[in-house]
């Protein structure tokens, strides 16, 4: 139980990281309105890295609630598609992992 009180905290410590992050994003992609030409074709780049790195934030943050909420449950920890326990390495690792180290290698590939 003082494991999983420890990954909760992580796990929110994290999706406020994350919120931060997102809403820099989120300004920054508001903010360009530059009228030369070459500037705006710098700044599309710009944008396409920024809109995948928000892409990337929001799956995180829905692993991490999930794993919020699979805390509250009282399921965390607990392999959602074997139902055998995740090694507390993987749990250290990646506090909002659904899957165990077997189950996340077979849906790898």
């Amino acid at each position: 139980m003082e494991r999983t009180v420890s990954y909760k905290r992580q796990l929110l410590r994290r999706l406020n990281e994350l919120g931060v992050r997102l809403d820099g994003i989120e300004r920054e992609l508001v903010s360009h309105a530059d009228p030369d030409w070459e500037d705006q074709a710098t700044e599309r780049e710009s944008d396409e890295v920024l809109e995948a790195l928000g892409g990337a934030g929001q799956r995180e943050i829905g692993l991490i609630r999930a794993a919020l909420d699979r805390i509250e449950k009282g399921t965390y920890g607990i392999c959602l598609r074997c139902g055998e326990a995740i090694s507390e390495d993987r749990l250290s690792a990646l506090p909002a992992t659904p899957l165990c180290r077997d189950c996340a290698r077979e849906a790898e590939s």
